[in-house]
């Protein structure tokens, strides 16, 4: 961890300032090596897992691959948090959460990232942006 990540909750939560990714995304499993490496290219980010690997590529390149996957849309936080920072995770997944707006958070070395069903991105965003207002006024 680099010396100028943040990891006081209140700053992370204050500083997080979100950015909308207008791409849309797909979270796909594939449990076939060969169709798996054929997607790799496109992927965003991979986890192994038992079932398979679980890639989040473009929805064109999931649709090219026959495979229909709701969207989501990405929001950068782009606050460089500690791995060992406390709530910023579970700050933003209660905000979205309260407005029944359902959120997959990927934590990347750098940012988080945050995924939301397109079709409720930009309140989502709309959501953060205030979280983020609300613990500036409060600091």
């Amino acid at each position: 961890m680099g010396s100028d990540t943040i990891k006081d909750t209140s700053a992370m939560i204050a500083e997080m300032d979100p950015l909308l990714d207008p791409a849309q995304w797909c979270f796909v499993s594939a449990s076939d090596q060969g169709w798996a490496f054929a997607l790799m290219p496109h992927a965003l980010s991979t986890f192994r897992e038992e079932e398979g690997l679980s890639l989040i590529v473009s929805q064109e390149a999931a649709l090219e691959a026959g495979i229909e996957a709701d969207p989501y849309c990405r929001i950068k936080l782009r606050i460089n948090s500690a791995l060992d920072g406390v709530g910023l995770t579970a700050a933003v997944s209660a905000a979205l959460a309260d407005a029944r707006i359902a959120c997959n958070i990927v934590a990347a070395y750098h940012h988080d990232h945050v995924f939301v069903p397109a079709g409720r991105a930009e309140e989502a965003l709309a959501l953060l942006i205030g979280l983020s207002r609300d613990k500036q006024t409060i600091a």
